[in-house]
C-alpha cells in the first residue's frame, strides 16, 4: 500500500509573494511617470492648435457678421447671439469665445495689427505666448 505525503509547502507557493507585488507596481509607477511626461507636452502642444483654429474661426464669423451687417462687430458676444433675421448665431456656442485655458479671446475691432482692415483677435499661452489671427499659422 502507498501511503501519499502531503506536501504543506505546495500550499504555500500558489500566489505571489508581497516582494514581487510591489516590484512589479513600482516598474509600473516609473513607466507611467516616464511617458505621462510625453503626453503632457502634446497636450499642451494641442490646446496651441486649438487655438491657432479657434481664431480663425472667429475670424471667418466675424467676416461673415460684416458681410451681414456692413460692419465688425463690437464685441465678440455679438457673435454668439442670433441677429434678428436669423435663427442662428455665427458661433456655435458661449463656450466658442473662451480660449482652451478658459480666458475669453482678445478682440479689437479696429484692427491695429491688420492696418484697420479686419479686426485682431488673440490669446495668450500660460507660457506667454502670443497667438493671434496676425501671426503666421505656426511658429
Amino acid at each position: 500500500m502507498l501511503v501519499r505525503r502531503h506536501n504543506s509547502r505546495r500550499s504555500d507557493r500558489l500566489g505571489f509573494t508581497l516582494m514581487e507585488v510591489l516590484v512589479v507596481v513600482a516598474i509600473l509607477v516609473i513607466l507611467a511617470g516616464t511617458a505621462s511626461v510625453f503626453v503632457f507636452r502634446y497636450i499642451d502642444q494641442a490646446k496651441e492648435d486649438r487655438a491657432r483654429a479657434d481664431v480663425k474661426t472667429i475670424e471667418t464669423a466675424c467676416t461673415a457678421y460684416k458681410l451681414r451687417n456692413n460692419d465688425y462687430p463690437q464685441s465678440l458676444q455679438v457673435l454668439v447671439t442670433p441677429d434678428d433675421g436669423s435663427s442662428k448665431p455665427y458661433l456655435d456656442s458661449a463656450d466658442a469665445v473662451l480660449d482652451p485655458w478658459g480666458k475669453p479671446y482678445q478682440y479689437d475691432p479696429n484692427g491695429p495689427n491688420h492696418n484697420g482692415l479686419k479686426p485682431d483677435i488673440s490669446t495668450t499661452t500660460p507660457d506667454g505666448d502670443l497667438i493671434g489671427n496676425w501671426q503666421s499659422i505656426r511658429k
